[in-house]
């Protein structure tokens, strides 16, 4: 899978080589996705971002008009990503905890690991229809 991290601190670099063993196409960048930045994820299956990232609605369109199918949060926060724009252009999104930075990027590759084998790598609060809350069963 090929991907592009968006915000990638100094200390990131090798925690994420690490996790990866070269299984994934894997572009590091320091700088923040925007608008202005998009177009470093063409040609790439996923972006793994921040909460220093915009994924705002604009963004998230220009994503999925570069034919990203998958974005892998690296943050417990999620307050920057519009979840009802991904789920209804049907990207795929997964978030981790980022206590533990080797922990976040192991299970960031896991991520990955998962949607290259077509299995769910698991959605953040949404439910499969935007527009209907999410219940005990979602």
């Amino acid at each position: 899978m090929k991907a592009v991290v968006y915000s990638t601190q100094p200390f990131e670099k090798e925690l994420m080589a690490k996790a990866n063993q070269k299984k994934h196409e894997i572009t590091l960048i320091s700088n923040a996705l925007n608008l202005q930045t998009v177009q470093f994820s063409e040609g790439k299956d996923a972006v793994i971002v921040s909460n220093k990232d915009d994924l705002s609605a604009n963004v998230i369109n220009e994503l999925k008009n570069l034919n990203v199918k998958y974005i892998s949060n690296r943050s417990n926060d999620t307050d920057h990503i519009d979840k009802v724009q991904a789920s209804i252009l049907g990207i795929k999104l997964a978030s981790v905890s980022d206590e533990n930075h080797e922990e976040m990027a192991i299970q960031t590759i896991k991520n990955l690991d998962n949607w290259q084998a077509k299995k769910s790598a698991g959605k953040i609060g949404i439910s499969s229809n935007p527009y209907r809350p999410k219940s005990a069963k979602d």
